[in-house]
């Protein structure tokens, strides 16, 4: 006699989507006419039988507190029937289906410091790294300059003023845990450094042959000091990325005198108007100079303003700068060409622009 098949239940893997999906999503999935901005940070979702959803998009940093995360829910039980997501960028997003709720909703948001906005030719909140609150291997902090550049650039995320969409990232290390690689603006730390050596310590809690392999380029070779067995450093094969002190904590890498930050540009996801590109180094370096970064905040409120300024209508950052030159970008926004900013990787002839014309 046959006998039934076994449901088996298990908690691997996270649950199916479709659990945490707006009734009115869940009813009209795959069939939206369209959608329209009705303010900043408000949109309104159309669906081929009619119904209409509006989004309230909010600025929240990307760490939250208990009380943070309760204010949202209290307010998303009171106005959007409970539902709300967080996107990609840190910000938390209402769905409503009733759009009186709108306006009390922004209120209570601004009444909590939590700004409006960041939907079309915007800045959205910045994606960014752990930084120093959690990160082994960060060159600079995450949470704090963020919080600094978008203190600055409060009015450009409320309005929707500027050319096209801003995406800015911050990654606090090389390892780029953020989207710095394909970003319009990008911040990244930088360690100049290869890793400090703690020899005493390393022969006692560390491994010798998982330090040598755990790097990617073969900088770290075995050595004798002292008459014990230690590593060295090539520091010519380093390339910064703190792979060894994540097995072995005799080998930090954080360096508070050599390390700092890089300000690079346009590079973007989207495939409209033209192919998605990388981003490129604008500056090599600025030294970290915490609680706000002020060499940081003014050079991509700089940035910002010169884009604001000169590009067209729907031209994102490196569309612009391919439109007006490099050398023009340089002279524009004031910074300094050096030779840091060309381009020596052993591939980049591959990527040169192979004429003698320059756009100015």
């Amino acid at each position: 006699m046959a006998t039934a098949p076994v449901k088996r239940i298990t908690d691997i893997g996270p649950p199916h989507y479709e659990k945490f999906l707006h009734p009115m999503i869940k009813k009209n999935y795959g069939n939206w006419k369209y959608h329209e901005t009705l303010a900043p940070g408000v949109l309104c979702h159309v669906a081929e039988s009619g119904d209409r959803i509006y989004t309230v998009r909010a600025g929240s940093p990307r760490l939250l507190s208990v009380a943070t995360i309760r204010l949202f829910a209290d307010l998303a039980d009171k106005y959007s029937g409970g539902y709300l997501r967080f996107t990609s960028r840190n910000n938390v997003e209402f769905l409503l289906e009733d759009k009186g709720n709108i306006e009390p909703l922004k209120r209570e948001l601004a009444a909590a410091g939590f700004p409006v906005g960041g939907t079309n030719n915007a800045i959205s909140n910045i994606v960014h790294t752990q930084g120093w609150v959690h990160c082994h291997s960060s060159a600079t902090d995450a949470s704090g300059i963020v919080k600094c550049v978008m203190d600055a650039l409060y009015d450009r995320f409320t309005h929707e003023d500027l050319p096209a969409k801003l995406r800015i990232a911050l990654a606090c290390c090389l390892n780029m845990c953020g989207a710095v690689h394909c970003s319009d603006i990008a911040i990244l730390g930088i360690h100049r450094r290869p890793p400090k050596i703690l020899h005493e310590t390393l022969r006692k809690v560390c491994e010798i042959p998982t330090v040598i392999a755990s790097c990617p380029t073969g900088a770290i070779r075995s050595a004798t000091v002292n008459g014990n067995p230690s590593v060295e450093v090539v520091e010519e094969q380093c390339m910064y990325c703190g792979n060894c002190y994540t097995v072995c904590p005799a080998m930090p890498l954080n360096d508070p005198e050599n390390d700092g930050l890089s300000i690079w540009v346009g590079g973007k996801v989207s495939n409209a108007r033209s192919a998605p590109t990388f981003s490129k180094l604008a500056i090599p370096f600025i030294p970290n100079n915490p609680p706000r970064w002020p060499e940081v905040v003014n050079a991509v409120v700089n940035i910002v303003d010169v884009y604001a300024r000169n590009a067209r209508r729907f031209e994102r950052v490196g569309e612009w700068i391919d439109r007006i030159g490099w050398p023009r970008f340089f002279e524009l926004t004031g910074i300094e060409f050096t030779r840091y900013h060309i381009d020596d990787f052993k591939y980049a002839g591959l990527t040169f622009a192979r004429s003698a014309h320059l756009r100015y």
